[in-house]
């Protein structure tokens, strides 16, 4: 007969507990070691984890030095959103008209769109506001088009964003009524020699204008070179040089100025492209109080935060920033009123927002200044004090592997489709903020910044990757 050895209590405490020490042992050392690349020399790096089964830190290394978070300050920004907006509050753009519908179709008066800032606007959605406005009854336009843009103040872009970044879509122009990103796409292809070369742009449209001093020559020399005339701040597109003729076919993305007339001159011409005459012009303007309601076509948080966060899309950010000044503040919404939003939720989190400098909601700005413990206290803060909203903000982060951001990282690790995680870069500076799953099935929770490297991101990304891995296998001592 076999006899059952009974383990005092207080033994069992004592081996689990140096388990434990162990692996946390185990883990700083795995963390220092990933920090102690010759790039540290020169370069800033604040980490910090936390285990939110344990409810306990893992590591801590200059979790309270001021860093810029860049796109890591939509982690915050979309916290507060679901915080304060919650993930059912809609952007809504509006269509209105004055006058009357006359038995043959007529519009007498004026039409207009009210944008209240949805950032993932499309042609597909535009093509929706012009089936609403011919269901109205509307064959002809005999007024104007006007878009009421009062929703937010004129500021195109946030504080400390960089003139140089124009035209690239990572800087764009913020208005109430936006549409596909305020971006468009530009093909450019080679013509018949001594012809200029080919340049398309998706949409077709007449907003844009083609200045064309290119040729397309025979040889292999290129001397080509586009770009819109944003210096003038206009919608030209300049070409310039000698294309090849066996040149390769290009594709790329810029972005757009004065989104509201983008908007309306698309709409426009949908209009004139589904047999709906437009006798006025376009321009701006109030909708009036006696103007009768056509449709509003609504788009939920909860999906605009998908793209926001999988793609680290900008406007996105910000539109989401203007919406709660917006809400609690009234219009015009400015980003400073958003920003009072997000000090309420870095207060809620059990920090004092005095202590950071927040000016934009995507983090393009240089001025923003944050720290991983703020970062790290958010997201712990969702977690623990608002489980509802967790899985969605968790579900919108990227997923290591598999979308967004981080498709391509990690994919041969513990990590894999496993850490959700917001990534974040600017010149000079990288950083992930997130949750994983470790192997001993605790939730983790983490956010690490590397700043002030020069040259490729290649190496600051390897290191966050490697601290994704050491993350996901924490605890595989003691699950073994």
């Amino acid at each position: 007969m076999k006899t059952l050895t009974k383990i005092p209590y207080f033994l069992l405490f004592l081996v689990l507990s140096s388990s434990l020490s162990f692996s946390q042992s185990a883990l700083k050392t795995k963390l220092d070691a990933a920090l102690s690349d010759s790039m540290f020399l020169s370069t800033l790096a604040s980490v910090n984890v936390y285990d939110l089964t344990a409810k306990e830190p893992l590591y801590q290394n200059k979790i309270q030095m001021l860093l810029k978070p860049a796109s890591n300050m939509k982690v915050i920004t979309t916290a507060a959103g679901l915080c304060f907006l919650g993930p059912d509050y809609k952007f809504q753009t509006s269509v209105y008209c004055t006058g009357s519908i006359t038995p043959d179709s007529v519009l007498t008066g004026d039409l207009f769109v009210e944008g209240k800032g949805d950032p993932d606007f499309s042609l597909t959605d535009l093509d929706s506001l012009v089936k609403y406005i011919k269901l109205a009854g509307i064959k002809e336009i005999k007024g104007h088009i006007y878009a009421d843009v009062s929703y937010m103040d004129s500021l195109f872009w946030g504080k400390g964003w960089m003139w140089d970044d124009d035209p690239s879509t990572d800087a764009p122009y913020m208005s109430p009524l936006n549409i596909n990103s305020n971006n468009v796409v530009v093909n450019i292809a080679p013509g018949l020699p001594g012809d200029p070369a080919v340049a398309r742009t998706i949409p077709e449209t007449s907003y844009f204008t083609i200045k064309n001093r290119s040729m397309t020559i025979p040889g292999t020399v290129s001397t080509f070179r586009w770009d819109r005339d944003w210096l003038h701040r206009t919608n030209d597109i300049v070409l310039s040089g000698n294309l090849p003729f066996k040149a390769s076919p290009s594709s790329n993305e810029i972005n757009v100025y004065d989104p509201p007339r983008y908007f309306l001159t698309l709409l426009r011409e949908r209009l004139e492209t589904s047999r709906v005459l437009v006798l006025g012009t376009i321009d701006t303007a109030r909708v009036p109080m006696n103007a009768k309601l056509v449709y509003t076509f609504n788009r939920p948080f909860g999906e605009v935060i998908i793209n926001l966060n999988k793609t680290s899309d900008n406007l996105s950010a910000e539109m989401t920033l203007r919406a709660m000044a917006n809400k609690y503040f009234g219009k015009p919404a400015t980003p400073e009123n958003g920003i009072k939003m997000v000090d309420s939720l870095i207060t809620l989190s059990g920090l004092n927002y005095k202590n950071y400098r927040i000016v934009d909601g995507s983090g393009v700005s240089h001025y923003n200044l944050v720290s991983t413990e703020l970062l790290l206290n958010v997201i712990k803060y969702i977690y623990n004090q608002r489980p509802e909203l967790f899985t969605i903000l968790y579900n919108s982060f990227p997923n290591a592997g598999v979308d967004g951001s981080l498709g391509y990282r990690m994919k041969n690790t513990e990590a894999f489709n496993n850490l959700h995680a917001k990534t974040g870069t600017l010149s000079g500076i990288s950083s992930l903020t997130g949750y994983v799953t470790a192997k001993n099935k605790h939730m983790l929770a983490f956010s690490a910044i590397i700043q002030n490297y020069v040259g490729s991101s290649s190496r600051a990304v390897k290191v966050l990757d490697e601290i994704g891995r050491i993350l996901a296998e924490y605890g595989q001592e003691a699950s073994e």
